[in-house]
């Protein structure tokens, strides 16, 4: 391959848009800080003009980020229209970022701005009023990004992971550790149940010590049915993950319960997460409940 062909295939021209408070604008800053040439709130009539500027420039812009969101007004509604013709010539990435309405709500009122979208609306009527409004572009994006769990270094490292290697399409995986007796993480979208294996609580030697002691460790990972779990919830993962991906999900909080959320559910957590992370999968993990006082 020329080292022009290589420049064209290394091309990139993102359209991002979504939802008023959801994080474009980390997210755009992260697209700068990876060497794209970004503008923000670009007109949504000049996206043909750039395209021809940017397919004219010789190389000269290999990657560029377009932000256009609902500061644009009823223009945005003009933009699917553009993005079907523009992708008909050029190639380029149309990225969707949202959050629940929840989160939103909550950015708002810890930033204490009005919704773009008019004064005429209270905060949770815009929220729903661009949220309808966007229905049409959401539809046609080819990555949409979920910010409702991402913290900022999270969602900085998902563009990053996405979009300094063209070819990934990544999910960060949090795997969460709690008792059921303070009840099942709300935003989980796996639950596993390990409280069929033998609890360390009743062993006085290793009541004092977390899930994450090398002797509580070794202790529940003696056990046949704790490595049979293990290979059976590894292997449904391995499935799982990909489909995910293709659907275009970013977050996926897999949370794994025992009694207290100390002892089982804590080695597990962690031996969960080595394995993804061995797969190449971006991991965290969480104790939602190790510090907490049992009776």
């Amino acid at each position: 391959m020329t080292r022009q062909a290589r420049k064209r295939n290394a091309r990139q021209l993102v359209i991002l848009t979504g939802l008023s408070g959801s994080g474009k604008g980390s997210v755009l800053n992260t697209f700068e800080d990876l060497g794209f040439y970004c503008v923000d709130n670009l007109p949504v009539a000049l996206i043909p003009t750039f395209s021809e500027l940017y397919g004219d420039s010789a190389g000269e812009i290999e990657r560029a980020a377009l932000l256009v969101d609902a500061r644009e007004g009823e223009q945005i509604d003009r933009l699917p229209g553009i993005y079907r013709k523009l992708t008909s010539e050029h190639s380029a990435t149309l990225v969707f970022v949202e959050a629940s309405d929840e989160a939103l709500m909550r950015r708002f009122s810890e930033t204490r701005r009005p919704h773009p979208i008019g004064s005429d609306y209270s905060i949770a009527e815009g929220i729903r009023a661009e949220r309808s409004r966007m229905v049409p572009i959401r539809r046609l994006a080819d990555v949409i990004i979920d910010t409702t769990k991402f913290n900022v270094h999270e969602l900085r490292q998902f563009i990053i992971d996405r979009f300094q290697n063209p070819g990934r399409r990544p999910l960060l995986v949090s795997v969460v550790s709690f008792g059921f007796r303070y009840g099942i993480p709300a935003d989980a979208d796996l639950v596993f149940d390990v409280r069929f294996l033998p609890n360390p609580h009743f062993v006085s030697r290793l009541r004092p010590f977390s899930g994450k002691d090398p002797r509580v460790a070794r202790y529940i990972r003696s056990f046949p049915q704790t490595g049979e779990f293990l290979r059976r919830i590894e292997s449904l993962l391995a499935y799982l993950i990909p489909h995910y991906i293709a659907e275009g999900k970013s977050y996926l909080t897999v949370a794994l319960g025992c009694t207290g959320g100390r002892h089982r559910s804590v080695t597990l957590a962690e031996v969960i997460r080595r394995s993804l992370q061995k797969k190449g999968y971006s991991t965290k993990v969480v104790h939602r409940d190790l510090d907490k006082t049992t009776a």
